[in-house]
């Protein structure tokens, strides 16, 4: 096969979906019997949502999630006044989704595994890795039950304790963001309306919150406990907790879905690729998940990557072109963990900073701004949207293929507008299926050499 992905998490599921519709023959293998059953990643930032559009399930995810409720802040059993949750983004024609969106994380991985599964794809669920070899033309893969694999890359997308990063000696660098005790559980609870996020803080710093899940009749519990403090994910357990800190009783919890413990870490991969194996999501990148950064961030790694793959595997791009994954992501990572980090100890606020339409690859060797006199797009950003010729960008762009805004199409695989909006300013611009500007130039000279690198001629 061509690739084998490791981890039916949103990662490895949503570069299933991109290779897929490639055409590449890709196998997703999940040590699990099933899909992930917990609401943790529950936050669908407005750049993921432009991802999901492109992928084909922005419309499910929208129709099974809703925006963030306010915050509430309770103290001694009174209710406080409602706080937003972000601050405001300003929504224009070139951003069309500013609000993070919320989905529990295994529904938003039940869409993603329908859409793998409507491009041919598989997922071999209970199908576990336990090591690997690699050659010169491809990775021997072996599994738990006595069978092995063969691809011609493999990605790990299995987690922070990621058996693949380990089996290629990949070590990872970080430190311990709050040496506390935090819990986090899907749960019924009876006495609090729906309309709020409630928190319930302490005055030693610990706390807890209930979150209404969006499209559920659930509420997500997060609580951090006294360091020290060993958390009990039973159901009395997380009910004692409840008694503890708010004013309801512990039996108006009546349900325990799915519970999770953990102490927040930030830690990143020395490497994102070795050889023939390439690291993505928490195998890469493991964090606070305050400020909604980390799945958001792991679905951007299996963007990245899966045209890079199709344009090596099927396109005739040089093996070079892969070197540009770690090269892009792992800067995009570290930056990523900053900020969770610094929106975990209430350094940055949520909103601007959070909903990653600004992230690009400015310093990329894929990059190259050629105007004279840049405008305010540039080789590296984010493409943004806007309508030529009554056509949307964002449906323009649509698809596993490049577009070029200004000029004629010089190639098969390029879709060509006869111009830019306004908002990118004067030149000519050409857009990476993965949504950012590759290449700007005063004219089309010169594309021809960039195009020759990415595999397009």
């Amino acid at each position: 096969m061509d690739v084998l992905i490791v981890g039916a998490g949103p990662t490895g599921l949503a570069l299933g979906i991109d290779l897929a519709r490639r055409g590449l023959d890709a196998l997703v293998v999940e040590r699990e019997r099933g899909l992930f059953p917990g609401s943790r990643g529950k936050g669908i930032q407005p750049r993921t949502q432009e991802v999901f559009e492109d992928l084909g399930v922005l419309d499910a995810i929208r129709t099974a999630g809703g925006t963030y409720p306010a915050r509430v802040v309770w103290k001694d059993g009174e209710r406080g006044g409602d706080q937003p949750m972000f601050e405001p983004v300003a929504a224009d024609e070139g951003a069309p989704y500013t609000e993070p969106w919320m989905v529990p994380q295994w529904r938003t991985q039940e869409i993603l595994y329908a859409r793998l599964v409507e491009l041919g794809g598989k997922v071999a669920f209970g199908r576990e890795v336990t090591g690997l070899e690699q050659d010169a033309e491809g990775v021997h893969v072996r599994c738990a039950d006595g069978t092995a694999l063969r691809a011609r890359y493999v990605v790990a997308a299995d987690g922070g304790r990621s058996v693949v990063r380990r089996a290629v000696g990949v070590g990872m660098t970080g430190e311990t963001v709050d040496p506390s005790p935090f819990v986090v559980a899907d749960v019924r609870v009876g006495g609090l309306d729906r309309a709020c996020w409630h928190t319930f803080p302490a005055a030693d710093g610990t706390g807890l919150a209930l979150c209404p899940l969006a499209g559920t009749d659930d509420f997500q519990l997060a609580a951090k406990l006294p360091e020290g403090t060993e958390p009990d994910l039973t159901l009395d357990g997380l009910r004692k907790l409840v008694a503890a800190y708010t004013h309801l009783d512990g039996d108006d919890l009546t349900e325990l879905r799915w519970a999770s413990g953990f102490r927040p870490r930030a830690a990143l991969a020395d490497r994102f690729r070795a050889g023939r194996v390439f690291l993505a999501g928490d195998a890469a990148h493991v964090h606070s998940p305050a400020g909604g950064q980390g799945l958001n961030t792991s679905v951007q790694d299996a963007y990245n990557l899966g045209w890079k793959l199709g344009a090596v595997l099927h396109g005739g791009a040089p093996q070079e072109l892969l070197d540009t994954y770690e090269e892009e992501r792992r800067a995009n990572a570290a930056a990523m963990l900053g900020l969770s980090t610094g929106v975990h100890r209430g350094e940055v606020q949520r909103g601007k900073a959070t909903v990653q339409l600004g992230l690009g690859y400015p310093d990329s060797s894929l990059s190259e701004e050629r105007r004279a006199v840049p405008s305010a797009v540039r080789a590296g950003d984010r493409a943004p949207d806007g309508t030529v010729d009554g056509v949307r960008l964002f449906d323009a762009f649509r698809g596993p293929h490049w577009t070029l805004l200004g000029a004629t199409a010089p190639v098969a695989g390029v879709k060509a507008l006869p111009a830019a909006p306004e908002s990118y300013g004067p030149g000519v611009f050409l857009v990476r299926p993965d949504g950012y500007v590759g290449w700007a130039g005063d004219s089309a000279d010169g594309l021809g050499d960039y195009l020759a690198t990415v595999g397009l001629r």
